[in-house]
């Protein structure tokens, strides 16, 4: 294992969680780690445009890493055809935040961040991911859900094609893949000893329900609301904050539910991180109902600010909490997420005090945790022949 070495971070989609992950590897890895990146906007261009633009920049800044870690976003097939003389010898890892094959389509083909073309997913995305896995010395998901669904997809994936469909490659890209979690700031979220949660006035209101994800579809809103609509009608006092990031025109769930939830509301729309960091600790409850998790930062948290999770069973999800925790905080149907929140709404202190206990369960998720695997797995990679350096 080297002592120490020069980490090139290649981001062409750098923005949200991939920017976050960027900054917190580069603060806490024991190797220098610089970053070479694009801004997150015109996704579909990015996959395209993104390897061409940062070629050109790595050859003008004349850069000689020991090693490249790239996102999913890059055409790595590009990238290195473009930097043949000068990477021939360097490893890369490609990195899957998420990938074009699994990543699940809106009902409404005119929707969403993935549009249908002729009614189907547009292969040439999930193909960039093949072709870039194939080229990278090494592949790492950041679930192992993340990583079983996409090996599921990729054999049916590469059967559409006529001829010469290589499907002998699935094997070899499975051995050369691996789980290695996003870290989490979980620092950034510390507010000192007092806790909003814990103070007198918090304590005499309703308990708060967070979301605190995506306003797109595959977050799944309906399925919140509707759950939140049968608690309501219950008659249990509850109130709400719709925290998280829009892009472009959000679900028509969330406007319904400005109306539906008016009186329930604390707080609507993309919060500053001081903002976000209160309600964090304030919140009693939080929710997921996602179609699509293949890891949940966001989720990650609230668990460490003890806010009593509420997830599905499936997806990303049971990995984030340990097995002994699934009964109270992992539902399989809508009318078990119901009873669940009825239960952590009448039952307040007894969910604060399953949170508490909770909240240390996922410090293995802390970048100071984290880090030293990425450091050690990235130190391990094997230089090529002729690197010479």
């Amino acid at each position: 294992m080297r002592e120490f070495m020069e980490i090139l971070l290649l981001s062409p989609y750098h923005g949200g969680s991939h920017a976050a992950w960027a900054a917190g590897y580069q603060q806490h890895s024991r190797h220098e780690v610089s970053l070479l990146t694009l801004p997150d906007r015109f996704w579909k261009w990015r996959m395209h445009g993104g390897a061409m633009t940062l070629a050109r920049r790595y050859r003008e800044q004349k850069l000689k890493p020991d090693v490249i870690l790239a996102t999913d976003m890059l055409d790595v097939t590009t990238f290195l055809a473009l930097t043949r003389h000068e990477t021939r010898d360097i490893p890369l890892v490609l990195y899957m935040h998420e990938n074009q094959l699994t990543y699940p389509l809106p009902e409404d083909p005119t929707a969403g961040p993935m549009r249908r073309q002729l009614g189907e997913r547009d292969y040439h995305y999930a193909f960039i991911n093949y072709a870039s896995m194939l080229a990278a010395d090494a592949v790492w998901f950041n679930s192992q859900f993340h990583l079983d669904s996409w090996f599921t997809a990729v054999p049916n994936f590469l059967k559409h094609f006529p001829e010469y469909n290589e499907l002998g490659t699935v094997d070899g890209l499975r051995k050369k893949s691996g789980v290695l979690p996003v870290g989490v700031d979980f620092e950034r979220l510390e507010i000192g000893d007092w806790r909003f949660n814990q103070s007198p006035i918090s304590n005499l209101q309703s308990p708060l329900i967070l979301w605190n994800q995506r306003w797109e579809y595959d977050k799944n809103p309906e399925a919140f609301f509707t759950a939140l609509a049968e608690v309501a009608a219950a008659g249990i006092p509850f109130r709400l904050a719709l925290c998280g990031q829009q892009y472009g025109k959000r679900p028509s769930a969330f406007d319904a539910a400005l109306t539906q939830f008016a009186d329930h509301l604390i707080h609507v729309g993309h919060a500053d991180f001081a903002t976000y960091r209160r309600l964090l600790w304030q919140a009693n409850v939080v929710i997921s109902t996602a179609h699509h998790e293949f890891f949940g930062i966001s989720i990650l948290e609230a668990i460490y600010s003890h806010t009593f999770p509420l997830l599905p069973h499936r997806l990303s999800y049971p990995e984030l909490i340990p097995p002994a925790n699934h009964a109270d905080c992992l539902y399989h149907t809508q009318e078990e997420l119901v009873t669940k929140l009825i239960w952590a709404l009448t039952h307040v202190a007894q969910a604060r005090e399953k949170a508490r206990e909770l909240s240390t369960a996922v410090t293995p998720f802390a970048w100071p945790a984290i880090a030293p695997h990425y450091d050690a797995a990235l130190a391990n990679l094997k230089r090529k022949p002729g690197k010479g350096r």
